[in-house]
């Protein structure tokens, strides 16, 4: 009996041992399978154009390959509520944009916890929105825009990339701020978004300049205005809104998460690889002609300047009494 009793911890400790044993070598291992990179939104925009040129330096940083997988939909929930509810061994991430830091204001009932459903992992990149129409548009100008929708209240549209995104918001505040009326057309995406302006479907986009800049370097599409307070730096050229409306002020960014409870090592390991990308030259020439600055910050920085983000927009949406089309 006292061989047995004495055996049994001995087996379990072995058992413990062993579990352990295997739990460390797979984190060691982390990752020895392909990661998914979710995109909430449509192929063919600026978050897309961004999860695909970072999946190529995080491949090879990684030493696996990148998955992106666009989920669009419902203003980045769908994708995002995909991500919150995968298992957190950081093989599934979000690219993050200005929506995740809205919509907990935006949207009576999320279908996760903005602020614990997600681990942060890095804070790639900040930059303006454009105020774009067409080539053949006859806005030239903030003031021309502001003195049509003067004269014919609701008639001019504007595209966004869905409900809650910087592109609507960029719009509201506008109308707010000028205190005019224009209508807003939420699609699932930039791409779709951009399709339909080229195609005259709308009048005009707040768009992200990763998203705008292919048709602006094309002749395809004109910007009017950056949305930041000042002039973005790649584009001297471009007023800013501030300009003609005093105080507007919208902001672009690209963030990473992994679901809440991803192991510290793998998120260490996921920023580490991330920040190799961002830094490497060629993501660097791809954002900053578009007026992006690459940040590659720490999840800690990430995480206040979304917490930061959640609380001026919550603020902003109650004041502007602010709604989801």
């Amino acid at each position: 009996m006292n061989l047995l009793s004495r055996g049994v911890p001995t087996r379990l400790g072995a058992v413990f041992a062993a579990f352990a044993f295997a739990a460390s070598t797979a984190l060691a291992a982390f990752p020895d399978r392909p990661v998914k990179l979710v995109v909430p939104f449509a192929p063919g925009g600026g978050t897309d154009a961004i999860a695909r040129a970072l999946g190529v330096g995080l491949s090879q940083a990684l030493g696996q390959p990148v998955i992106v997988d666009n989920k669009p939909g419902a203003g980045t929930i769908i994708g995002s509520d995909l991500v919150a509810k995968s298992p957190p061994d950081g093989y599934t991430l979000v690219v993050a944009t200005f929506a995740h830091a809205v919509n907990p204001s935006m949207v009576a009932k999320l279908p996760f916890d903005t602020q614990k459903a997600f681990a942060p992992v890095v804070l790639l990149a900040r930059g303006p929105n454009l105020l774009v129409v067409r080539a053949d548009s006859p806005h030239r100008s903030v003031a021309d825009v502001l003195a049509t929708a003067r004269a014919q209240p609701g008639k001019l549209t504007y595209a966004s990339q869905g409900n809650g995104t910087s592109a609507h918001l960029a719009g509201e505040m506008f109308t707010n701020l000028a205190k005019v009326q224009m209508t807003h057309v939420p699609y699932r995406g930039a791409g779709p978004a951009l399709t339909d302006l080229l195609g005259g479907q709308v009048d005009m986009m707040f768009a992200t300049a990763a998203a705008a800049s292919p048709q602006l370097a094309n002749g395809k599409l004109r910007a009017l205005a950056v949305t930041t307070p000042q002039r973005a730096a790649a584009l001297k050229d471009v007023p800013a809104i501030a300009e003609t409306i005093p105080g507007y002020a919208v902001e672009s960014w690209y963030g990473l998460f992994a679901p809440a409870g991803t192991p510290a090592d793998v998120i260490a390991k996921l920023h580490a690889a991330a920040r190799k990308a961002a830094d490497s030259a060629e993501f660097r020439r791809m954002m900053e002609p578009e007026g992006l600055t690459v940040s590659a910050g720490g999840p800690a920085e990430l995480d206040e300047f979304v917490r930061s983000e959640t609380s001026r927009w919550a603020r902003i949406v109650k004041e502007n009494n602010v709604k989801a089309d």
